[in-house]
């Protein structure tokens, strides 16, 4: 089944998103980790990938195995700026003898001094084209709910937006948010943009105070007051942080589900615990039987 199928049903899903390792030597804990959270028995998952195609094999190794020993749909990330057209044909050729239908199509980030000029693929909608022409693949996008970093303004971030979705793009994740407005009002203006295909919201539960310094840096989304107040008082105390960052995941995506919205990916950063607890806080909402 590919994941638009498993996006478009009549149910609300949720899944999870995880990272391979970025070398083989700690391989069998990330692999573990990831083990745990296929056990929870999600919608779908999403496996991440390495600038340049540094964790290709592990990417695909990775998502094959999450099929085929557990049963659950995945996703294999691919980003193309920095890697050969060769490479991406590679990867893509793997993707499809490992059985994987299904890839998240992303630009990805410019390396340091990288020369953009020389690059192979400028944009993800010349990657989404690529991977249309080699194979049956439904093909995911990203999306920035505060526009992306990169764009001069809303508007021209989706006129890109529209490009992917004319170039094959069969759905779009968003990068993390922590006000569910910034989402009602994205999805809107997208809409009257002429974008029809579904919107996952992707959200990233926050357990430890060390991430929102990375978060900034990645997205620059925008903290209401109210996250604020829970980092500030609960920041320093990991256990409480734990427990105060799933409940602000778990209400955004309860409050998500109540409208409308029909997909919800989950960044679970590789930790099984962050997973089943989301899970079971919305387990009877989703229709799911969680012992």
């Amino acid at each position: 089944m590919k994941i638009i199928d498993i996006i478009r049903s009549p149910k609300p899903t949720l899944s999870f998103e995880v990272f391979p390792p970025k070398t083989s030597q700690n391989f069998e804990s990330v692999r573990m980790a990831i083990e745990e959270i296929a056990e929870l028995e999600p919608d779908f998952m999403s496996v991440t990938y390495g600038a340049g195609g540094g964790t290709s094999d592990f990417t695909a190794d990775i998502a094959a195995g999450i099929q085929d020993k557990y049963g659950v749909p995945a996703l294999a990330h691919m980003t193309c700026v920095s890697s050969p057209r060769a490479q991406v044909r590679r990867v893509t050729d793997t993707l499809k003898d490992k059985g994987i239908t299904t890839v998240l199509a992303l630009r990805g980030d410019i390396p340091e001094g990288f020369d953009l000029s020389t690059a192979n693929y400028r944009y993800a909608s010349e990657l989404i084209r690529e991977i249309k022409e080699r194979g049956d693949f439904c093909i995911g996008g990203a999306c920035y709910p505060e526009a992306h970093p990169e764009s001069k303004d809303s508007f021209a971030d989706l006129a890109h937006l529209k490009e992917k979705a004319d170039s094959g793009c069969e759905f779009f994740t968003t990068q993390m948010f922590f006000d569910n407005a910034i989402l009602y009002n994205f999805i809107y203006r997208a809409r009257a943009a002429g974008i029809s295909v579904p919107i996952v919201a992707g959200i990233m539960p926050v357990t430890n105070a060390a991430q929102i310094k990375r978060i900034m840096a990645i997205s620059g989304s925008a903290l209401p007051q109210r996250f604020v107040r829970i980092v500030d008082r609960y920041g320093s105390d990991p256990a409480a942080m734990m427990q105060a960052g799933i409940a602000y995941a778990t209400a955004q995506i309860i409050d998500l589900f109540a409208n409308g919205v029909p997909a919800v990916h989950v960044y679970s950063m590789n930790k099984p615990d962050v997973a089943e607890g989301i899970l079971k806080n919305v387990s009877a909402i989703l229709g799911k039987n969680f012992a």
